[in-house]
């Protein structure tokens, strides 16, 4: 058993260098610049938080990781896959420029070469799903990647709509974030062939990447770009109502709100500073992140029938850094 002050990356360092190879390993293509935007785009920071959830699920479900050929690690790879396909075509829905501090895949290649290398992850991953040969999890990855794409289409949708409620946020952001967190802690609890905590992981992971989605939106009206990885304020310029606009809006008076609507409906930064100190004078970052702290809450009360150990600890220690990280 892991000794419990390690971290979460510690219990889990070993078998994360043998996803990691893996990644590499199965990005290889014919294809030198299918070769050159995958790597670019693995390689450009990221926390692997996806991966390691599968990880230390399984873990916590008293997996050994002793076989080298172990399906968790080519879940683990298979979901930061589907991740890092998700961003790529993200990027260019958002005609994103900066991620993670650096150039986005399609302002360095074009929109063309994005897409079409995300569609090349995708396809990859559904390809190693079949070496998994596991219906139950093939079931689980291929509504999840499923979901994630309703997510994003609700969310296009929702581009320039100031009304937007909190509960249409919320469903948007379970779909198109959480439930790939979801899919993350049910896949942990398949491979270590423990099936009554599925669903605990199910709902330990939507939880959290729920928490993660709202801290992500916060940080988008606090953060700086160095800290980010993108600029302030990009949300607004996308035209996206997200959870700290949506409480400003319910707290502030008619011509405030107003300066808020029309900032969302024209997708411009034009009215930044003003929106800024609304959002800061209504108390929205306050109340967004009370709101990120129940959905923590409420993933660690689901580990609450998993047995004790580090690994559970750690899952824990990554709801309550869900909330606290500045980037």
């Amino acid at each position: 058993m892991p000794n419990p002050s390690e971290s979460p990356s510690d219990l889990v360092a070993n078998s994360m260098q043998d996803v990691d190879q893996l990644i590499r390993n199965r990005l290889a293509s014919d294809v030198v610049l299918i070769n050159q935007v995958s790597g670019y785009i693995i390689g450009s920071g990221g926390k692997r938080l996806r991966p390691r959830l599968v990880l230390l699920a399984a873990g916590a479900c008293g997996h050994s990781f002793a076989d080298a050929d172990d399906n968790v690690i080519l879940l683990a790879a298979i979901v930061e896959f589907i991740h890092t396909a998700t961003l790529l075509h993200d990027d260019v829905v958002d005609a994103s420029e900066l991620r993670r501090g650096n150039d986005t895949a399609n302002s360095v290649w074009g929109n063309e070469a994005a897409v079409l290398v995300g569609d090349f992850l995708y396809s990859r991953a559904f390809e190693m799903m079949v070496d998994v040969n596991n219906m139950s999890i093939m079931g689980i990855l291929a509504s999840t990647t499923n979901r994630i794409a309703e997510g994003e289409v609700m969310q296009l949708l929702n581009v320039r709509e100031p009304d937007l409620t909190e509960e249409q946020y919320i469903h948007v952001i379970e779909a198109k974030t959480a439930c790939l967190f979801r899919a993350a802690g049910e896949l942990g609890a398949i491979c270590a062939g423990q099936t009554q905590y599925q669903q605990s992981l199910a709902d330990y992971g939507m939880h959290l990447g729920t928490a993660f989605q709202i801290t992500d939106d916060v940080l988008d009206y606090q953060s700086q770009s160095d800290e980010m990885g993108k600029n302030v304020g990009d949300d607004l310029a996308e035209g996206k109502t997200t959870l700290p606009l949506i409480y400003a809006m319910q707290q502030a008076g008619d011509a405030n709100r107003e300066v808020i609507a029309t900032a969302i409906r024209e997708a411009n930064l034009d009215s930044l500073p003003q929106v800024l100190s609304i959002v800061s004078e209504t108390k929205a970052i306050e109340q967004s992140i009370e709101r990120a702290n129940v959905a923590v809450k409420q993933a660690v009360q689901s580990l609450g029938g998993l047995p004790e150990s580090a690994y559970k600890d750690a899952l824990i220690s990554i709801a309550e850094y869900a909330v606290s990280r500045t980037s």
